[in-house]
């Protein structure tokens, strides 16, 4: 990883949340924490970390939830931390995207090794593609848009997050509630037009005509598609 490579943990037991946040910033990682499903979806599209540790029991929704939630969206490594040790847990967790799964009670030594693997292996994938919506160019990596002439187009977190779910998913109709859910939380998603005004701006800014779209289509009562 690079250095100040940023870790969220997940997990609603505030000793493990200190103890990782403690030997994890002695070894260099920027971490942030978050002690609910919920907290955990806002900060990985607030500060989009490299890596995610995730507890499977939260008081507000399963472990398994946020890593659908996650895959939604990113390809983020995340390694589950569960004192659930069965057979079905695990493969459970695994199959909903999680690329390594630690039981508790854990060695610090052995789940910094853990992150070090995960994310050797998913340096690869890290060469996401250059997406061109419009006369300009989204460019995953390094979460930067720019016109045909090269100069930065500024989006906001928010903008952002919203424009990285529907380029990852080109083509395919992405519901409202996926989006609001993913974006502001689950308790948004009769918030629609929360939606329509932040892609009327994202339009703006990408789309060579915003009054007739050809890439950030809307979908009447369902949703939104990114078309290439």
């Amino acid at each position: 990883m690079p250095t100040q490579a940023r870790v969220l943990v997940v997990d609603d037991d505030a000793q493990i949340l200190r103890a990782l946040r403690v030997n994890l910033r002695a070894r260099d990682y920027a971490v942030d924490t978050a002690e609910t499903g919920t907290a955990a979806l806002r900060a990985a599209g607030e500060r989009h970390p490299d890596l995610v540790v995730l507890d499977l029991g939260l008081p507000d929704m399963e472990g398994v939830d946020v890593v659908h939630g996650l895959r939604g969206w990113t390809r983020v490594p995340i390694i589950v931390l569960s004192g659930r040790a069965g057979s079905s847990d695990k493969v459970e967790a695994l199959e909903a995207g999680a690329d390594d799964y630690v039981t508790k009670p854990f060695d610090i030594a052995e789940l910094v090794a853990r992150i070090r693997a995960v994310t050797r292996r998913a340096v690869p994938s890290d060469a996401a593609p250059v997406v061109a919506v419009g006369h300009g160019t989204v460019d995953l990596p390094a979460r930067t848009v720019r016109a045909a002439d090269g100069t930065p187009v500024r989006l906001t977190p928010t903008e952002w997050h919203l424009l990285e779910i529907l380029v990852r998913n080109p083509g395919r109709l992405v519901t409202q509630r996926h989006l609001l859910t993913e974006v502001w939380g689950p308790s948004y998603t009769a918030e629609t037009h929360y939606l329509r005004q932040y892609m009327a701006q994202l339009r703006r800014k990408l789309e060579p005509d915003p009054a007739r779209p050809r890439h950030l289509l809307t979908e009447p009562g369902m949703g939104y598609r990114f078309q290439p």
